[in-house]
């Protein structure tokens, strides 16, 4: 089917549209070692765009050839994606922190002929690679001095320079290789027009931001959603600072003051976690004022749905928030004024939360195959509780012949101009999510309610059936147990079984405190082993589950882990998903003696 696609409907336009209209507008903003960050304008940066291009053609890249990156958020990231479009040829980015063999995987499938790599650390490890994978030609060094670094390749094309080629809209602009929870990543033909089309979309749902907001990059632009979100921003002439690092987030916020940012539930869920532990060691009339402007939130919002004002919550809530809340806000710099979130849902008090703050938590949807958005909340259009209306001309298909008899929803189906064109060398898998008329299955439950708003109901590769029959959706039992204070992450388990379980990494500094608090020694692997440390923890867990969840859902056993779940050790994916077959392998002997 074919779509009728706001222009520019190619990557370059964006950029060379963007550079012609806010030539001396900060662009992207770098941390430096002291905290301060250095910009650089959108006509520079289009200058060093124009100077790798040029670079790139000289050493042979033309339409269709494959440039890969293994490199972190960095100007020089954006300017090799923009240099590689330019040439109508097709990009494939990479995780600084991956595997080795998942490196070598993804170069020799996609068949990248030049690859640049962040820093001579990296280049040590691939070294070998041409010799081993014929396609790859050239390793460019990003962060260094010599023949085969990216400034001289850029000064080599500032001497032969090449006009930009304005790639058709159905070109493929990128493969995203997905990390995958089972299996070999797999690459996600992604065309100029999935990204254009995703990015016109989220400027409608956002209006009144413009070229003098600013965005704190976060998430990795090797994944869909912080890709889109640089896109999107450089589109209406913005400015993208890059984030330090999670621990230098905080500062960072401060420094950079932005305006809108976009992450994943966890970052809030940590925010929000921070706040509380700050108040309480606090205390005093700090705590009770913060306590008081949370209580009088709540009770605004709850008459309000009433159409019943109440003067005495809005003078308390008034009080907190200019002693308070403002302050909270000047942590974020001062200026946000809202904030996106996929990949899972908020908790709903948490989002409450931020909304009583003054800044509001939009969920939306989406996946890799969708170049991410599906459906999107934001100021236009928003309900909560949802993941958003889908975006212009995507049309959503909730499918309940694949689950139970008489469930009240189903499997989403998408059908848009959003839609991945395939899978790159895998035509089974693209096969097995495709429909014969266009649509891609999401592998999600959800269900749509009068206004066409999406709601999320669980993942069905993910959920699983107890031996009485009954379904259970694990991730929404995970998100709100690693909530609780003594908990860093879980795995909820029970298929085909009398009752579910819980898999938990310990939040360590807090078993630490337990053991001082109750005079035990301080190893860890020795707490761990005591039945009262684990009695405490599954105590826990039922009482912050009851009442939110079944009885059945909610975890009769807990398995206390010495090591979390990581990159390292594979039980995690780029995105901080669960690998869960890796961690059910990994833990079954301990699995099988919660049973017996």
């Amino acid at each position: 089917m074919r779509y009728k696609l706001d222009q520019p409907d190619n990557l370059i336009g964006f950029l060379e549209d963007s550079v012609a209209r806010f030539p001396e507008r900060p662009l992207f903003g770098t941390r430096l070692p002291d905290g301060e960050y250095e910009w650089i304008t959108y006509r520079d940066f289009g200058r060093r765009v124009d100077n790798l291009r040029g670079g790139l053609a000289a050493i042979g890249v033309g339409k269709g050839d494959m440039v890969g990156i293994i490199a972190n958020n960095r100007v020089e990231w954006a300017a090799a994606s923009f240099a590689t479009h330019g040439l109508n040829a097709r990009f494939v980015p990479m995780y600084e922190q991956e595997l080795l063999h998942v490196w070598e995987y993804i170069i020799r499938d996609s068949g990248i002929m030049v690859l640049f790599v962040s820093k001579p650390a990296i280049l040590e490890q691939v070294r070998e690679f041409p010799a081993r994978i014929d396609t790859l030609k050239k390793i460019v060094l990003i962060e260094g001095e010599g023949p085969d670094t990216m400034a001289a390749l850029e000064k080599t094309g500032e001497k032969h320079p090449v006009p930009a080629v304005r790639p058709a809209a159905d070109d493929i602009a990128t493969l995203i290789y997905t990390s995958g929870t089972t299996g070999d990543p797999k690459g996600v033909l992604l065309s100029h027009a999935n990204w254009t089309h995703n990015s016109h979309c989220r400027v409608k749902r956002y209006p009144g931001y413009d070229e003098n907001d600013r965005v704190l990059s976060i998430l990795p632009w090797a994944h869909t959603y912080g890709q889109g979100e640089m896109h999107t921003f450089l589109q209406i002439g913005a400015s993208i600072a890059l984030m330090g690092s999670t621990a230098t987030l905080a500062g960072d916020m401060a420094k950079t003051r932005p305006t809108f940012i976009v992450a994943v539930p966890r970052v809030f869920n940590k925010i929000y976690e921070g706040l509380w532990a700050k108040m309480d060691a606090t205390g005093g009339l700090a705590r009770k004022l913060f306590v008081m402007g949370v209580e009088a939130g709540k009770k605004r919002r709850s008459l309000a749905e009433k159409g019943r004002p109440d003067f005495l919550a809005n003078l308390k809530f008034r009080i907190a928030d200019r002693v308070v809340f403002a302050k909270i806000r000047e942590r974020f710099g001062g200026r946000l004024r809202a904030a996106m979130t996929a990949s899972a849902m908020m908790n709903m008090e948490i989002l409450l939360f931020f909304l009583d703050l003054g800044i509001p938590v939009y969920d939306c949807y989406g996946m890799t195959e969708t170049s991410p958005a599906i459906a999107v909340n934001g100021p236009a259009a928003w309900r909560i509780g949802s993941v958003g209306k889908p975006i212009e001309q995507v049309r959503v298909v909730i499918d309940s012949s694949v689950v139970e008899e008489g469930a009240q929803d189903g499997e989403i189906v998408c059908y848009g101009p959003n839609v991945m064109k395939g899978y790159h060398n895998k035509p089974e898998q693209t096969k097995e999510v495709m429909t014969e008329d266009g649509g891609i299955r999401t592998g999600d439950r959800g269900r749509l309610d009068k206004d066409g708003f999406l709601f999320i109901t669980g993942r069905i590769k993910e959920q699983f059936k107890l031996e009485n029959g009954k379904f259970v959706f694990p991730a929404a039992l995970e998100e709100d147990i690693m909530l609780l204070p003594s908990i860093d992450n879980v795995m909820v388990y029970g298929e085909n079984r009398l009752y579910t379980i819980a898999l938990v990494v310990p939040n360590f500094f807090a078993l630490e405190r337990f053991a001082e608090a109750h005079g035990l020694p301080s190893d860890i692997k020795a707490l761990i082993a005591r039945d009262d440390v684990r009695e405490m923890i599954a105590r826990e867990i039922q009482d912050g589950l009851k009442g939110k969840f079944g009885a059945y859902e909610i975890p009769k056993k807990v398995i206390l882990l010495t090591e979390g779940f990581s990159l390292e050790n594979g039980t995690l994916t780029q995105t901080m998903k669960l690998k869960r077959r890796v961690v059910l392998k990994k833990y079954e002997d301990l699995i099988a003696a919660a049973y017996k």
